[in-house]
């Protein structure tokens, strides 16, 4: 029999999985493999970045250069909706769509002339001739976007069909839609350099027949004469009356903006300019100068008589006194007494019944003067400035606003006047006003919490984790704990009582005997058997589960561990 001696009760793991039944082993092992399949599958997804669209709908042009551009960066892409997107890590997209903008990607997908070239059997008249078109358009639209201020352009033609008869053509016409890169515009020049390539690649196209808009459906080309009814619209006038208003403002605002602060004021132009062409010719002419200052411009002198009688012989007889009379002279502004007094030498004779004129013609100064008036010159200006009540901070910081006084106010509006070069005798008028601005206070909607997108952002980054650790918990609290809840039994230390039934587990049986009973009149002690027996019985209360243990292998002819 074995001895009394107190024995520990710790089974090993293998013991401890063998106790466990069949349920339990199978609900051990099935938790233990979906533990080690959840944590796979959590490593792997948060080491798999998260994929987002960053061009959809591509040609295959660009989509090849995106590609082939992705591939010299070195940044993972994957395709998808059958190559027609691209997709990058969602950490990458913004930065990979600059990149590849400051390169000029996606061009878009422009079809020349080279539509030409599939011409298949069998096409119609009508067919090759829009397919002429389309290409002519493309080949329009590479053009002017090559120019550096459009970032795109469409461009759409109007061809008519020409007959025989020449009075019935219609004259083609064109479209051209520009989309502009950010903070760049279009001078005139290059509008017209637009309208003369458009117009120049169509034959019979005038110039007028083209329209140029942008994105916004502003018209940029002029439009023909008359299109705005005739009311002084013309664009470039129009347009030089804004920049004018704008210069006028500016300069208010530069003139004020450091007295009363940034923010403070505000300056309304209106400028009224005068576009009329005018000419004026003026004739003058000098009074009449003095005879020998004055230049003679023609001279004409006739003589007309019966005849020139021959003086009488004087003098010794010879041939001194027979000479003819001298040639007569006569001063250009002489008198007429001169005239007549004048010539005549010692043989002259005398005009008898003649008559002389004498006509002379001087020239006359005149002064020739042509004027032509400028136009956009300016007939009245008309300035509106409204400037913010006067802040002012104490020493308690305490903030508080305050008018302008009436000398200030003047000698604002003195500035405004210099500034815009006041006019009174042109009529123009400066308007200057001291109020309180009324400051707009922003309405922030308040978008719940749930709605953010940042917390949207977090909690998709977040799913995969958040959502492998939870699984893993469940597992672990549903499958493996109670298995392992099952094997971490506590070591106890078994009474000797409890190894002796152990010791009969393993031998026969010995059955004790019952004890005679006792004489009413003697008492007697307990026996060993009865001591046995009661100390087995403090072990069931004690400690039932290793009794059921016991009770179990007896069952099931196991050797006890």
């Amino acid at each position: 029999m074995v001895t009394a001696s107190a024995i520990p009760l710790n089974p090993s793991l293998a013991g401890r999985l063998s106790g466990l039944d069949q349920s339990q082993r199978l609900r051990l092992a099935l938790g233990v493999v979906l533990f080690l399949a959840i944590g796979i599958i959590g490593i792997v997804m948060g080491r798999q970045a998260e994929w987002r669209v960053l061009y959809s709908n591509l040609a295959d042009k660009d989509g090849g250069a995106i590609v082939a551009q992705l591939s010299q960066m070195n940044i993972p892409y994957k395709h998808s909706d059958g190559g027609g997107s691209i997709l990058v890590p969602a950490d990458k997209v913004y930065d990979t769509r600059l990149r590849l903008a400051s390169q000029g990607l996606p061009k878009g997908a422009v079809t020349g002339f080279e539509a030409m070239e599939s011409n298949r059997f069998g096409m119609t008249q009508f067919q090759e001739r829009l397919t002429f078109q389309r290409g002519l358009e493309g080949e329009l639209t590479r053009s002017i976007q090559a120019l550096s201020s459009v970032q795109s352009a469409r461009v759409h033609l109007a061809l008519p069909n020409q007959n025989g008869f020449f009075r019935e053509q219609q004259k083609p016409s064109a479209s051209v839609l520009l989309s502009l890169n950010v903070g760049r515009t279009l001078d005139r020049s290059q509008l017209a350099g637009i309208v003369h390539l458009v117009s120049s690649s169509v034959p019979e196209m005038n110039p007028t027949s083209v329209s140029v808009l942008d994105d916004t459906g502003k018209l940029l080309s002029t439009p023909p004469e008359g299109a705005l009814g005739g009311a002084g619209g013309d664009a470039q006038q129009m347009q030089y009356v804004q920049q004018l208003e704008q210069l006028y403002t500016q300069r208010i605002l530069d003139i004020l903006e450091p007295v009363v602060g940034r923010g403070n004021v505000k300056a309304q132009v209106t400028a009224e300019l005068d576009f009329s062409q005018t000419e004026s010719t003026s004739e003058s002419h000098k009074p009449n100068q003095e005879l020998n200052s004055s230049v003679i411009r023609s001279q004409q002198i006739s003589e007309s008589g019966a005849g020139i009688g021959a003086s009488t012989p004087a003098g010794v007889p010879g041939a001194a006194s027979n000479q003819p009379p001298g040639q007569a002279s006569a001063p250009i502004n002489g008198t007429a007494q001169a005239l007549a007094a004048g010539g005549g030498g010692a043989g002259a004779g005398a005009i008898t019944g003649g008559k002389r004129d004498s006509i002379i013609n001087y020239e006359v100064d005149k002064t020739i003067r042509v004027v032509r008036g400028g136009t956009g010159s300016v007939k009245r200006l008309s300035a509106a400035v409204v400037i913010n009540h006067q802040t002012t901070t104490d020493s308690k910081g305490k903030t508080t606003t305050s008018p302008m006084t009436e000398a200030q106010v003047a000698s604002m509006t003195a500035l405004v006047r210099e500034t815009i070069g006041f006019s009174q005798d042109r009529g123009d008028s400066v308007n200057l006003m001291n109020a309180p601005f009324v400051i707009d206070t922003p309405v922030v909607v308040e978008i719940p919490l749930w709605r953010q997108p940042e917390l949207i952002d977090l909690a998709r980054s977040l799913a995969w984790p958040v959502g492998t650790l939870l699984l893993a918990a469940l597992v672990l609290l549903g499958f493996v704990r109670p298995a392992m809840k099952t094997l971490a039994k506590p070591v106890e230390m078994l009474p000797a009582a409890a190894n002796q039934i152990d010791a009969i587990e393993g031998d026969e049986p010995e059955r004790p005997l019952l004890a005679a009973p006792s004489a009413s009149n003697g008492a007697v002690g307990p026996t060993s058997a009865e001591l046995a027996l009661e100390d087995a019985r403090k072990l069931t209360r004690d400690n039932p589960e290793a009794v059921a243990n016991i009770v179990k292998s007896w069952m099931n002819n196991e050797v006890p561990a």
